[in-house]
């Protein structure tokens, strides 16, 4: 059985007081949840203040970009290896607002990913098409390429520990949510691509989030989906009281 993630993408959101105080507030609420895995990604600035606060409870801290040289003269950049000493196990790479304002590439993603596995992270590799490409009938063509070039050289055993997101980028923040049967096909696809690449062993394995206006109200359908497998949540992981129903979706 793949056990389920809940991770909350924080943005640009959140000073140091700011996400103390949530997690002094979300940390009772979801301490005896013990079947789904819980992550947060706050700002880079935060990560360090964060580790005594998650020290003790089930919430595993992620950091939102990594830069895929250990270290250099590339001025505002931060490596896998700063990343671990900062506290992060995890790490959210190829976020669509990273392709859309900062030009996340396939191949910055692919590089970024293997930096982020050679420096002991867990990748949260995201992939998604836009409204566009949804409405032109390549939704399963942007996937495939966005994923295969983002894996580029990796083998099986390199990639198992590789969490997928699957973010619709007309459902990010929108308020508009891919339907159950919309959000399963996509997955299903992705989890097909996967077993052509490493085999239906691993694809079998691999757990596949589901990010775009994730909130307490549609989480249980998407999980009640045989290939969803947790959730990467925005805007509502910024409150305890929208973010621990989500992790607590089988209450």
């Amino acid at each position: 059985m793949r056990k389920p993630v809940i991770a909350g993408n924080w943005k640009l959101f959140k000073t140091k007081n700011e996400a103390l105080a949530l997690i002094e507030e979300l940390a009772p609420q979801v301490k005896d949840v013990d079947n789904v895995e819980i992550i947060v990604a706050p700002v880079f600035t935060v990560l360090p203040s964060l580790v005594p606060a998650t020290a003790g409870t089930n919430i595993s801290l992620a950091a939102q970009d990594v830069f895929w040289e250990e270290e250099g003269a590339f001025t505002g950049e931060v490596s896998s290896r700063m990343l671990l000493d900062a506290g992060a196990s995890h790490v959210i790479i190829g976020h669509s607002e990273r392709r859309q304002y900062f030009g996340e590439t396939e191949a910055t993603v692919n590089k970024k990913t293997k930096a982020a596995l050679a420096g002991a992270l867990v990748p949260i590799m995201c992939i998604g098409e836009t409204l566009d490409a949804r409405e032109a009938g390549d939704t399963f063509k942007v996937l495939e390429t966005q994923l295969k070039g983002g894996l580029e050289g990796l083998t099986a055993s390199q990639f198992a520990p590789v969490i997928v997101a699957y973010e619709p980028v007309w459902a990010i923040g929108t308020g508009k949510t891919a339907t159950d049967d919309q959000a399963q096909e996509a997955h299903a696809f992705i989890r097909g691509v996967l077993a052509s690449l490493y085999g239906q062993e691993t694809a079998g394995k691999t757990r596949i989030l589901y990010g775009g206006s994730v909130k307490a109200e549609n989480v249980k359908g998407l999980m009640s989906c045989a290939d969803i497998d947790g959730a990467l949540v925005g805007g509502a992981s910024l409150k305890a009281a929208t973010f621990a129903p989500i992790v607590r979706f089988r209450d």
